[in-house]
């Protein structure tokens, strides 16, 4: 009995520190994202992700981080690292999480960072992948606030591509904006970002 509980303390003492070093990468993630060091906080959030195997969320990051980034450069190279690297990390999630819409909403941005950056040669190639990835994701969960956010912002994108009216868009951000306001994480590092982007675009819609 007494080497049952032995047993027994070490595993919980296990699971403890495993969660406590969990949560302590995690933090120092989100800090050096916070200040503008997005390779270093990759690097860490797939440090974390490699010890994590069964929690989709380290790697969701790492996809998130490189994406944002491949956004605001114009070298394809660049472009080409970040986005790989993103596609990487997210292909491990979305082999195991395919019904995930958060991971669902992540593939449809790694394609629409490479429309933008190129609308002539991923334009047509992409852009069906991407309106069936928001099609799937919004059968699942329509109310998800990253959903409503980002398909809005890619159909705004296609729309000012063409020349075309923006105004019935808006409408979806601000319906975006409203479910961000009743929206609540499932954990303290689920994804639960959005709402500022979201209200720049409708003052800008406005």
């Amino acid at each position: 009995m007494e080497k049952v509980l032995i047993i027994l303390a070490l595993a919980i003492s296990g699971l403890i520190q495993g969660q406590e070093n969990y949560e302590q990468g995690m933090e120092q993630a989100f800090l050096l994202w916070e200040e503008g060091k997005n390779e270093e906080a990759s690097a860490l959030f797939e440090k974390v992700g490699s010890t994590e195997k069964e929690n989709w969320l380290p790697n969701y990051y790492v996809a998130l981080v490189n994406t944002t980034s491949a956004f605001k450069t114009l070298d394809f190279n660049k472009m080409n690292d970040l986005l790989s690297k993103a596609q990487t990390s997210l292909d491990i999630e979305l082999g195991e999480n395919p019904n995930n819409v958060e991971l669902l909403v992540m593939q449809a941005m790694i394609h629409t960072a490479w429309i933008a950056f190129d609308p002539m040669s991923y334009g047509q190639k992409l852009s069906p992948s991407v309106i069936q990835l928001y099609a799937k994701a919004e059968a699942i969960a329509p109310n998800n606030p990253r959903l409503i956010l980002s398909k809005a912002r890619f159909e705004m994108g296609t729309a000012q591509f063409f020349g075309s009216d923006i105004k019935p868009i808006c409408t979806q951000i601000e319906r975006s904006v409203e479910l961000f306001d009743n929206f609540k994480a499932e954990t303290k590092y689920s994804p639960n970002w959005g709402k500022d982007q979201a209200l720049a675009i409708l003052n800008n819609c406005k």
